[in-house]
């Protein structure tokens, strides 16, 4: 829901990159480097905004360096990354979406024998290093939210952090 008020750029810091996937440690430090020691929890934070801007470079704009990866983001009091590319949008998210209710599903009722179909998801766009795993984990890290616009080539996600940390 790009309506979402999480959608507001107003106050963060803005950045754009080239789609080059050598550079995404780069990016990535670079975007971390303004975040409180607390919120880099053993550099989680930094692997987390990895996965979404290989996502955009990858799949959104097909490794073109000529597209760009634009980058909102700021930590105050908590962590909010805003990524968008130039790309299609992520056209198999419902599916994406059926298949983690399913696995989730399996997981809680222990059912292990069906588990085995969840463990990896694939579309017919996936290549041989996809399986939805950084997926599967960026939904556990960002408590706050993973909100993706109509076109689904921007996403926002927010971490916040337990109370205390940052005095």
């Amino acid at each position: 829901d790009e309506n979402s008020v999480l959608f507001n750029t107003h106050g963060m810091y803005y950045k754009e990159f080239p789609s080059d996937l050598k550079k995404v440690r780069y990016y990535t430090v670079f975007l971390v480097q303004k975040a409180p020691e607390y919120m880099k929890e053993v550099n989680l934070l930094e692997q987390q905004i990895s996965e979404i801007i290989k996502n955009a470079i990858k799949h959104g704009n097909k490794g073109d360096v000529n597209k760009k990866v634009r980058v909102w983001y700021d930590y105050n009091k908590r962590a909010k990354i805003i990524v968008e590319d130039e790309g299609d949008g992520f056209k198999n998210l419902e599916e994406w979406n059926k298949f983690n209710i399913d696995r989730t599903e399996c997981f809680e009722k222990m059912d292990f024998e069906n588990f085995e179909k969840f463990v990896s998801y694939r579309s017919n766009s996936s290549d041989e290093s996809d399986g939805g795993n950084s997926l599967f984990a960026a939904l556990e890290y960002w408590n706050g939210g993973m909100i993706y616009n109509e076109k689904k080539n921007k996403v926002v996600v927010v971490r916040y952090y337990p109370a205390g940390e940052g005095k």
